[in-house]
């Protein structure tokens, strides 16, 4: 069935490889040209938008998940490829889809899919957002007269927004350094905590920055310490997520391998504590997230089922409301003071505690899934470590030994893991850290990854043999 799609596929446009390898500083050049390429994307509002009814301060999860900036022409971001990538590989992984991947004429297929599913879920994506209100059309001035064109050319618009990102990505991989979805969202929340920190322009009109660091500032000269302190606090919590995120990337168990047929050759198997990275929080945000927009969506048809909202998007009672994470601080009228006087009171605590329960526990089933339809629990594992010819020294070389071995830590670092960025990314939320939970615990395994990349990446340029010997 899936080969139906292979004339499609086939007409797809596709970015070229290069035919010579790519220098280091090109691919910097290249890396930073798409960057550039994306935020000016952000900054540009589709014809046919009342860009002055967006509100962008009620999305900012949504930003910091899918990499976009609500209004724009990246409205969707990158939300349209990362879903077509998990419908896929967990359809593969519960053998939905029965596809060898090693296989390159598979694999050309299984990429093919997944980015006509990825321009499919583009289209799609724009027509909710602009049908649901959820991008405000311009209603005044219509295009043509036509309230019905205006809508269907913002649609359009939105959706070439997420393909041009969509190729972008693929321009990254081929000629830059590392994924451009990765970058996008490391770029998002980069450009969310450095506004958060230094901006200068008041966020409601007044004298006062909205940036934290230029509030402290401001309040110190006036001799005002401890408002300094307030204003600064979300910028500390940034800083603590951020810390324990590098501290805990780091943990690992490294089990001792041998190869069964060279004596004296061996190896270590790494499991991280992070195991599953941020893939069950990211689920579980995606999760909570859509809840909200569906809620949103039933109420202004007229069917509160998740609770009935106030102005924009914010949830007033009911499941939508305490499934939504926190308002930062930085839009909290009073600032930090004030947002702690809205969530130290009976409900806010309700509020805190309900959302904090539902998103550790989505992480940890998210992370349960995806370790068993990702070929990541103990018998695949085993399976993988015994076509190599690898064992634990001491047992014999048996697959079913050795599942049995890695049965006592990869389920529970799973869970642990899990657990943890689920605990983290509350954390990170109701303290108003900038940036959102997850966003920080997204990025701080992008730019390691990033990092290792480039490190490998000069280590190939140095020494060519090097890459000839690996491949």
């Amino acid at each position: 069935m899936l080969k139906a799609f292979k004339p499609i596929i086939d007409v797809l446009p596709e970015v070229g490889s290069p035919s010579h390898p790519p220098t280091l500083q090109k691919k910097l050049y290249w890396t930073l040209a798409g960057l550039l390429i994306f935020f000016v994307l952000g900054q540009i509002y589709p014809i046919g938008v009342n860009a002055l009814d967006v509100r962008v301060q009620q999305f900012q999860q949504l930003e910091i998940l899918m990499g976009s900036k609500i209004g724009s022409l990246i409205t969707s971001g990158i939300g349209p490829i990362v879903l077509a990538s998990i419908f896929l590989q967990l359809a593969v992984g519960a053998k939905l889809i029965n596809l060898d991947l090693s296989n390159p004429e598979n694999k050309k297929l299984f990429q093919g899919i997944q980015k006509l599913l990825a321009i499919g879920l583009s289209f799609l994506e724009a027509i909710i957002y602009v049908m649901s209100g959820y991008i405000p059309v311009n209603t005044s001035a219509p295009l043509f007269g036509s309230l019905g064109f205006t809508m269907a050319i913002v649609a359009f618009q939105l959706a070439l927004g997420s393909i041009i990102l969509l190729y972008l990505d693929e321009v990254l991989q081929k000629y830059g350094i590392g994924s451009g979805i990765s970058l996008f969202i490391a770029a998002g929340v980069a450009q969310a905590l450095f506004l958060g920190a230094f901006s200068f322009i008041s966020a409601s009109g007044g004298n006062m920055a909205s940036g934290l660091v230029f509030q402290a500032v401001q309040y110190v000269s006036e001799g005002n310490v401890p408002s300094a302190f307030w204003a600064l606090l979300p910028l500390i919590f940034t800083i603590i997520v951020f810390l324990v995120v590098v501290y805990a990337e780091g943990m690992r168990i490294e089990l001792p391998l041998s190869y069964g047929r060279a004596r004296g050759l061996g190896a270590r198997y790494p499991l991280k504590f992070l195991y599953v990275s941020n893939i069950p929080v990211i689920l579980a945000s995606a999760v909570l997230l859509n809840v909200q927009l569906m809620g949103m969506f039933l109420a202004h048809a007229g069917l509160p089922v998740f609770g009935n909202y106030g102005s924009g998007s914010t949830p007033l009672d009911g499941i939508a409301y305490y499934l939504t994470p926190l308002q930062s601080p930085l839009f909290t009228p009073g600032g930090y003071q004030g947002y702690l006087g809205t969530i130290l009171t009976t409900e806010g605590i309700l509020h805190i505690f309900a959302y904090g329960f539902a998103l550790v526990s989505l992480s940890v089933l998210f992370g349960w899934f995806w370790v068993e339809s990702t070929g990541m629990g103990a018998r695949q594992v085993a399976d993988q470590l015994g076509r190599a010819g690898l064992l634990i020294p001491g047992f014999r070389q048996d697959p079913r030994v050795t599942e049995k071995i890695l049965d006592r830590y990869i389920p529970v670092i799973t869970i642990l893991g899990a657990g943890f960025v689920g605990v983290l990314a509350w954390f990170a939320d109701i303290t108003g850290a900038l940036g959102t939970g997850t966003g920080i615990l997204l990025t701080v395994g992008i730019l390691y990854r990033f990092y290792e990349d480039l490190a490998k990446q000069q280590i190939f340029e140095q020494y060519p043999m090097l890459d000839k010997i690996l491949k």
